[in-house]
């Protein structure tokens, strides 16, 4: 479902022609300062047909702050991935790169495994 879709709550159908839907309102999720974020890097390849990752977790923000972050360390890497569940994704090993450039940054990052 795309994001800009607003659901209404509980009504279905009104007779009342001034009637207005409720609308369920997602909170918004402040982005802590890199100083504060507690990240870490990993690599996995659990259920991903023997496929290595890069898995960075641990982000407390946004959707979008964490999609670009996700770019930005796409493009650091010259690979694929994606912004899933509250992780970056990486296609390949790329933990020193990735450890290294999110220390540059200011944020706390730990290579775990």
């Amino acid at each position: 479902m795309s994001k800009n879709k607003k659901i209404p709550l509980g009504v279905v159908y009104s007779t009342n022609p001034e009637f207005e839907y409720a609308f369920e309102e997602k909170e918004a999720v402040a982005t802590l300062p890199a100083n504060q974020q507690n990240l870490k890097v990993l690599l996995d390849k659990k259920a991903r047909a023997g496929k290595q990752v890069t898995l960075i977790t641990g982000f407390v923000g946004s959707d979008d702050d964490l999609e670009a972050l996700g770019k930005k360390l796409k493009n650091l890497c010259g690979c694929g991935g994606s912004v899933k569940d509250g992780e970056a994704i990486l296609q390949g090993d790329f933990r020193e790169k990735v450890l290294n450039w999110l220390l540059q940054q200011g944020y706390k990052a730990k290579k775990v495994g």
